[in-house]
């Protein structure tokens, strides 16, 4: 069945906050319209999520995960009750398909179903479904390119019902993958003619996982996930040290550590992670025809971790910069400048999901 939530691509009515839930925590951003001056942030605030809440994208304890995003709501200040969500690339399967133009909307639904049914491993019945036209085939003019996405329909209802149970309604539901794109996409705008040509690597380094994206143009031209993120850092800080999970996690972002850490526990950390970034590199030139990359830009939670930046480019040889996404934003007289200094790289999802409500 069509799910009308403009799921995957839907369009927002203002004012819609972006809120990101991740394995770690939950992030809000709410923007606005500034005029001539683009855009403005108004808030952001971020939860720190109970470890095991979020485990690759499926929410394992609903009550944990309300009541941070009732927290996140409250100490943000917002009065907006719409919500764009993200859901996670590795639950939702998009396909690029060409259809005949010319169709009405209830013939293209018609026509979607159908091919969805070649594409998608599970039932339609237990799938929402959604589809945008991204318009004419270039050497087809009777063709059009439409992509679909589907996803698992419990996936998407455990969103929904996390918004109602925290008082909102969630009235878009992105890919979290697409709204990092979107929040990247404002800031390769503001490089020297546009960024045009340029190719350039994403790495999002969360808690479990970097999630690696390629751009050239405005087009994804290759997108993956590798197993690696800050919790293993994390879990050699409780092993080395005998904290907690939750200390350890609070003493890797303030630095509060005995002498040893920095040589024992975090160049190991750091030399792996530019390991991983330079194999990523290598992994897309092996599969794709392309032999360069112009930009890494750093984002994620763990892209502010001290020679995180520096051991990139240096065992790169690639330009690496960490992405603040709310560059060149107008901010509202209540945010602070200092917390976005420290934090700004974890909040690309969530900036990108509140990007909707411009869309």
């Amino acid at each position: 069945m069509m799910v009308d939530l403009k799921t995957l691509f839907g369009g927002g009515h203002p004012p819609l906050v972006g809120i990101d839930i991740s394995t770690s925590s939950v992030r809000l951003v709410e923007l606005s319209d500034a005029g001539k001056e683009g855009v403005r942030l108004e808030r952001c605030a971020t939860e720190a999520l109970p470890r095991g809440a979020v485990t690759d994208g499926n929410i394992e304890n609903m009550d944990q995960v309300v009541d941070a995003v009732r927290r996140v709501v409250k100490k943000s200040g917002t009065r907006a009750r719409h919500v764009a969500l993200g859901m996670p690339p590795a639950a939702v399967i998009t396909k690029k398909i060409i259809l005949p133009a010319g169709m009405s909307e209830e013939q293209l639904e018609v026509q979607v179903e159908s091919e969805a049914s070649q594409y998608i491993p599970f039932a339609l019945d237990e799938v929402s479904l959604d589809f945008d036209v991204i318009g004419p085939v270039g050497n087809s003019p009777d063709d059009i390119e439409v992509m679909l996405a589907a996803a698992r329909r419990e996936k998407v209802e455990d969103r929904v019902a996390i918004g109602e149970a925290s008082g909102l309604k969630a009235s878009v539901m992105d890919i979290e993958s697409y709204a990092a794109r979107a929040a990247l996409d404002r800031i390769v705008a503001q490089l020297p003619e546009g960024g045009a040509g340029q190719v350039i690597a994403l790495f999002q380094i969360g808690a479990q996982v970097t999630h690696i994206s390629v751009m050239l143009d405005g087009q994804t031209i290759y997108e993956r996930e590798q197993p690696f993120g800050g919790n293993s850092l994390t879990q050699d800080i409780v092993r080395s040290f005998g904290l907690s999970y939750e200390e350890a996690e609070a003493r890797k972002r303030s630095g509060e550590l005995p002498e040893n850490y920095a040589a024992d526990i975090l160049a190991p950390f750091l030399e792996s992670a530019a390991l991983e970034v330079t194999r990523a590199i290598q992994f897309f030139f092996t599969s794709t025809p392309y032999t360069k990359v112009d930009q890494i830009y750093l984002a994620g939670g763990c892209a502010l971790i001290p020679g995180l930046l520096d051991i990139i480019a240096s065992r790169s040889k690639i330009s690496s910069t960490v992405l603040s996404p709310f560059k060149g934003m107008q901010l509202a007289a209540g945010v602070r400048e200092q917390q976005l200094r420290g934090d700004a790289p974890a909040y690309l999802v969530a900036c990108g999901l509140a990007l909707r409500r411009f869309g």
